[in-house]
């Protein structure tokens, strides 16, 4: 075997070379060999330079592994702690309830006890002084009779005066009354494993900060993190960490990471002097996509703008003290009402409207309405009218006059859908409520000399009209005719009153809930007016609100907010525990009001501030 024949890439020997490869190019066998040993060494040392690398995976998987048992164990720890110092908690409880029935029951029966021995002395008395008598009386001689008179007469006239204590000194009662449902409640949701299954290798930053800013200026950068499967992850609290490196290695500036609990993260940081900067950002640990990444700080603002990179930084509506990022976007939608889609993964679907007067245009929306019929109604205020969608968008009908006669709107800010199909619209200057067929004819109104300043109307399950009036402070219940049913509430910051109470949903247990929006916070009432519960409380976090304003309900009697001044919607349970928000980041809300669950699952939602309706996704 002298010879190679690289057509069939096999060794021969000479004899061969005149036979079946005759017609084939054969070259010495040693030429070809080092040439083939050469390839495989080369081959060889890829294949070991790729060792490292995984050796650098095993540890790594190694100490992730070891750090989540490290984890499960320290959480199991906690876990058992908690439930143990709240059974120590309950005993405690049980104990001191237990002593304070003892010590209730001993006063009262110390009492009845004394009462009852003291009616059964002058019982036992009188039967005795009155037997004696009668048997003197009956049976006795004349001079035995004299005898008793004698010496019974002033006894018996003491013990027909005698005063007993007849009527009860005590009572019986004995109650304990314990509020049990929210507390179950509570303990239903008692703790959360926080989890969430990021990974570096596929998270995704954006934004113009990831190649220039302005020194001195604030500038931010949007981390998406991600599942290994490209998915977007839906949960906050992934262990993020951002670093902004000078080119000789030391840390520059200043930055804050926000999570927005949705599987969204801010990273806002400010570099003091010109150059080249390197950010770093880590997920769990390991550097993200394209990271680190390469930053040229400037100290004017001569740095050529992408196509959006014209956004604005806004206050939150209503608040200075908010730092949630608002942006309003310039106006970039179809006036003929055509949807456009999202580019960002997110929950956003597509968004309707631009500022104007023409249909599918908005000025100031306030308040949505879904129908079952798959119609989305916009109750649309400075143009004076409601505009009617289909539930992917599509303009259908718009109708409404300015005025103030009947029929007319002055400014519409509330609607609903009746199960008949009238258009309920609450009218805040007109301070009445006009009712409309399905196609916008007007039929009648009610609620003059009553409403102060109508702002959101809902239908419960009877067909009574919810109309919670803004201006007054309170709640009207009124019969589909007009006729006024109930009403509750009042101006103050107590459970049962209101601080410009907004829009109100209504549960499947028929239980009416009002967003109070200078209380911040949602409340809940019965069908009857009485007070149930309220959630929230002024602030940024979880759970928390600045001026709470759209509120819907879900088949699982989920709570859906629209936070006005934090420009966010989340999610509560039936009790008031914060869920999830709905991931509104690629197209940021500003301002929002209304808030229905369209016929098809998703959550729709007045964008106020951007003169657009936007559709969310929804996993109920």
């Amino acid at each position: 075997m002298e010879f190679y024949c690289p057509a069939c890439e096999t060794a021969m020997c000479e004899e061969c070379t005149c036979g079946e490869h005759a017609e084939h190019n054969t070259v010495p066998l040693k030429d070809v060999l080092e040439q083939h040993k050469a390839s495989l060494q080369e081959q060889l040392d890829a294949a070991k330079n790729r060792l490292p690398e995984i050796d650098s995976a095993l540890q790594v998987l190694s100490e992730i592994l070891q750090q989540l048992n490290d984890q499960k164990s320290s959480i199991e720890d906690v876990i058992h702690a908690t439930f143990e110092e709240l059974q120590r908690t309950l005993n405690v409880r049980k104990s001191v309830l237990l002593m304070e029935l003892e010590v209730n029951y001993g006063l009262k029966q110390k009492v009845l006890r004394a009462q009852l021995e003291s009616l059964l002395q002058g019982q036992e008395s009188m039967h005795s002084s009155c037997s004696f008598t009668e048997q003197a009386l009956n049976h006795g001689s004349e001079t035995e009779v004299l005898l008793v008179k004698k010496q019974m007469s002033e006894r018996l006239d003491e013990l027909a005066n005698q005063t007993l204590p007849l009527q009860p000194e005590e009572n019986s009662q004995l109650d304990f009354v314990v509020e049990t449902e929210g507390l179950r409640k509570s303990i239903h949701n008692l703790g959360a494993i926080i989890t969430t299954n990021a990974v570096a290798a596929e998270t995704v930053a954006t934004g113009d900060g990831l190649r220039h800013c302005i020194i001195g200026q604030p500038t931010s950068v949007t981390i998406t993190t991600k599942d290994r499967d490209g998915g977007l992850c839906r949960t906050g609290n992934a262990l993020l960490a951002a670093e902004l490196f000078a080119s000789d290695g030391t840390t520059v500036g200043e930055g804050e990471v926000t999570d927005h609990k949705n599987g969204t993260y801010e990273f806002v940081y400010t570099v003091p002097c010109e150059g080249r900067f390197a950010l770093s950002l880590k997920l769990y640990d390991q550097h993200i996509k394209g990271s680190p990444f390469s930053i040229r700080a400037n100290k004017s603002t001569d740095i050529s703008l992408t196509a959006d990179g014209d956004k604005r930084r806004l206050k939150s509506p209503g608040s200075s003290r908010v730092n949630q990022r608002a942006i309003k976007r310039p106006a970039s939608m179809y006036s003929t009402g055509k949807r456009k889609e999202n580019p960002i993964e997110d929950d956003l679907l597509f968004r309707i409207g631009t500022k104007g007067r023409n249909k599918g245009e908005f000025t100031n929306l306030q308040g949505v309405a879904a129908s079952c019929a798959g119609k989305i109604l916009i109750a649309d205020s400075n143009n004076q009218c409601v505009q009617i969608f289909t539930n992917d968008g599509h303009f259908k009908s718009r109708f409404g006059v300015r005025g103030r006669t009947p029929g007319q709107l002055q400014r519409p800010t509330g609607v609903a859908v009746h199960p008949n199909g009238e258009i309920i619209v609450a009218d805040y200057d007109n301070k009445w409520v006009s009712i409309f067929s399905s196609d916008g004819k007007y039929k009648t109104k009610f609620g003059s000399g009553k409403l102060l300043g109508p702002k959101g109307v809902s239908v419960d399950r009877n067909g009574h009209i919810i109309v919670v009036d803004n201006k007054a402070c309170c709640v009207f219940i009124f019969q589909p005719n007009g006729k006024l049913v109930s009403k509750f509430g009042s101006r103050g910051n107590g459970d049962k009153q209101f601080a410009g109470p907004h829009f109100a949903a209504v549960n499947h247990n028929n239980e009416i809930i009002v967003t109070d929006f200078h209380n911040h916070s949602v409340k809940v009432f019965s069908p009857e007016g009485e007070f149930l519960l309220k959630f929230g409380s002024n602030g940024e976090g979880n759970g928390q609100f600045n001026a709470p304003t759209g509120v819907a309900v879900d088949v699982n009697g989920n709570i859906i907010v629209a936070d006005w001044g934090n420009s966010r919607i989340q999610v509560f349970d039936s009790s008031g525990s914060f869920l999830s928000y709905i991931n509104t980041s690629a197209d940021p809300l500003y301002g929002p009001q209304g808030l229905a669950l369209t016929s098809d699952g998703h959550v729709v939602v007045a964008d106020s501030g951007n003169h657009c309706f936007k559709v969310y996704r929804y996993l109920q």
